[in-house]
């Protein structure tokens, strides 16, 4: 399981919501050179699951081209319910 916040580095500025990028908030964002995907594209995990999804992120749209994009890539999105078994 993995924070995964913002969908790319300056989601909530292009909004207008904040001066600070995703970096200077503590957040690595999943899309990008050196984002998320690409480092988690390199373990062979059984799952991998983004938690702590902010709601201006487009994965949490099951349409959304980034949703699509990290399905292939056999990334999962956490969601309100879901059950985890360790």
């Amino acid at each position: 399981m993995v924070d995964g916040t913002f969908w790319s580095e300056t989601e909530l500025v292009e909004m207008g919501a904040t001066k600070r990028d995703a970096r200077s908030m503590g957040h690595l964002p999943i899309s990008g050179p050196s984002g998320l995907a690409e480092k988690l594209a390199i373990y062979s995990a059984k799952r991998k699951i983004l938690i702590h999804i902010n709601n201006s992120n487009p994965i949490l749209k099951k349409d959304s081209m980034e949703r699509h994009t990290l399905e292939r890539l056999g990334i999962e999105i956490a969601y309100d319910g879901m059950e985890v078994e360790v």
